[in-house]
């Protein structure tokens, strides 16, 4: 199985198996067909014990915000159903829809073209079209804000050549929007190319061969086929949107997640953050349901075993051009040009005298608490996996679905329930590297999971029955036959742990120790202030750290 399957397609909606068939089963038809009991062997208490502390702790900042609402609850349901809060409600809702439309828009013909097609240097293009992903949304904004802006670079050009003194205006929505889909659709291009990647070519073949021509045939086989990966990487988009804090504060379009941390950071009582944090993860939630009812109830097969061929290249002809100038128009907009403003604003601040900050103990921070955390989540991730895989359940159901909990909510509603449990019940991890790891693993333990559970799809039973008949105990087994097997997987889980890690801004604003700084954190305090020379430096030594797991990444996938 590709890379892709095993990191981006983690289990909400999208999980291809390995085992006689490929399949990517549909959630709700398991719930349906009844498979919600324990089946022998049981789970021994090494497993399910460690299983169920994970998921319980995951459940801390839901808790900490339902606690936090229940305690003033008259004034807080009347505070969700002020007017105020409906707008904010109305303009996020409006961002995450714009902007999952958009990298549906974007992603899907990027993904076929450098899959599918003879489009010349496909293997480069699939990985430059990858790599805004690396780009954290806050240095997206203030790239958006120093290029676009009403005095911006563009401006400057324009007013130097034609005399425009003066842009419209590109904060707010447009803002929001242009710099969150070009960050956001890498999510939806690499679930369908893990889908393009993994589909029997016999289904073209079949449909060519019954007359239809090719548009004819992306559109009525091709497309829906693709329809759970479509879903899946919409859902991440949409997801993404609807916890950024950085892109939507720099732009200034008020969304949830920027009114709860300016009501956090300016009100003595938290209960309506709270509250509006529920909210929040009402969406959230309804939007996994929904993707669920998107991708529909059907199944997906795929012919055999495994698919042992490629699917034949489409020739694009005289298309090939236009497509080449498409891949590099989004390849400019979305990598080059912040890279090339980036190194510009660090030329531009040397020449003008102010020494090249950059940030190497923040760096050193940054790498240390990313790598921490990608350890420890991959490890606590294990057992969750194990139970979901070799003893499926309701108890293992419910467990492995709460670990998506951490990814639904945005980094500000974790930060503000581990405040509160550190501050009241473990006073001694309040405002540690310890709470700021915990509160990754928190955010991040999905991604892990649903590495390692796709891995473990992969690995037959029977191994491990073999093994044990061979006089091996459980945990003999375990390190020798199945960690090997799955270690990829686990690999390929932690590389992108790393990586959201290293973007992650508000819970590392919030639960961060002291005098302890992270790259994140020094472009965020830099850009807000406006120093963007100070930010530009630290902003490209973030990318270029982040591109190391993502190239991991993608050097793991297979044609």
């Amino acid at each position: 199985m590709g890379l892709i399957q095993n990191t981006f397609a983690f289990g909400i909606g999208f999980n291809l198996s390995n085992g006689g068939a490929t399949v990517i089963n549909s959630t709700i038809g398991s719930f349906v067909l009844g498979r919600l009991y324990f089946k022998p062997p049981w789970p021994s208490a090494v497993v399910w014990v460690p299983a169920l502390v994970v998921s319980a702790a995951v459940l801390l900042p839901p808790v900490y915000l339902i606690i936090r609402a229940a305690s003033d609850g008259s004034s807080a349901v009347d505070a969700i159903f002020r007017l105020r809060i409906l707008e904010i409600m109305g303009r996020t809702l409006l961002l995450v829809g714009a902007v999952s439309t958009g990298s549906v828009i974007l992603a899907v013909p990027l993904a076929w073209l450098t899959v599918r097609t003879d489009l010349p240097f496909r293997r480069i293009w699939a990985v430059l079209t990858a790599l805004p992903l690396v780009i954290p949304s806050y240095v997206g904004g203030f790239i958006v804000v120093l290029v676009l802006g009403p005095r911006g670079m563009l401006q400057g050009l324009l007013e130097s050549i034609f005399g425009i003194d003066r842009l419209p205006d590109i904060s707010g929505f447009p803002g929001a929007m242009l710099t969150l889909t070009l960050l956001s659709y890498p999510y939806v291009l690499l679930t369908v190319r893990a889908g393009l990647l993994r589909m029997d070519p016999a289904l073209e073949e079949s449909s060519r061969g019954l007359g239809q021509n090719a548009w004819s045939t992306f559109f009525r086989v091709i497309l829906r086929q693709l329809r759970p990966a479509i879903a899946a990487g919409s859902l991440l988009a949409a997801l993404y949107t609807l916890s950024d804090f950085g892109a939507v504060s720099l732009l200034r379009y008020e969304t949830f997640t920027w009114a709860i941390f300016v009501q956090y950071g300016s009100a003595l009582d938290r209960t309506l953050g709270a509250a509006m944090s529920l909210v929040l993860v009402g969406l959230a939630l309804s939007m996994v349901v929904g993707e669920v009812f998107t991708r529909g109830g059907a199944r997906y097969y795929v012919s055999g075993s495994s698919v042992s061929r490629p699917s034949a290249e489409i020739k694009l002809g005289r298309w090939v051009w236009p497509a080449l100038v498409f891949c590099g128009i989004v390849v400019s907009a979305a990598l080059f040009l912040p890279m090339s403003i980036l190194g510009y604003w660090v030329f531009r601040g040397v020449s003008a005298g102010e020494p090249l900050l950059f940030q190497w103990d923040a760096a050193r921070n940054s790498l240390l608490v990313s790598a921490v955390a990608a350890v420890a989540t991959v490890v606590v991730a294990l057992p969750v996996a194990v139970m979901s895989v070799r003893y499926l359940g309701l108890f293992s159901i419910v467990l492995e679905r709460v670990t998506y909990i951490g990814f639904a909510l945005p980094g500000i509603s974790i930060a503000l329930g581990l405040v509160f449990f550190g501050v009241n019940y473990a006073p001694p991890l309040y405002q540690t590297t310890g709470m700021l790891i915990f509160a990754y693993v928190v955010l991040f333990l999905s991604p892990a999971v649903g590495a390692a559970r796709t891995s473990l799809l992969q690995v037959s039973p029977r191994m491990e029955e073999a093994a044990r008949g061979l006089g091996k105990t459980p945990l003999k087994v375990f390190t020798t036959v199945t960690l090997p097997l799955v270690l990829p997987g686990i690999l390929s889980g932690a590389a992108l742990v790393f990586l959201l890690t290293m973007k992650e801004l508000p819970a590392t604003l919030i639960l961060s120790p002291i005098g302890f700084t992270t790259l994140a954190t020094s472009i965020w305090a830099a850009a807000s202030e406006a120093f963007f020379a100070r930010a530009a430096a630290p902003a490209l030594l973030l990318i270029l750290a982040s591109s190391v797991p993502l190239g991991f990444l993608m050097l793991r996938e297979r044609r």
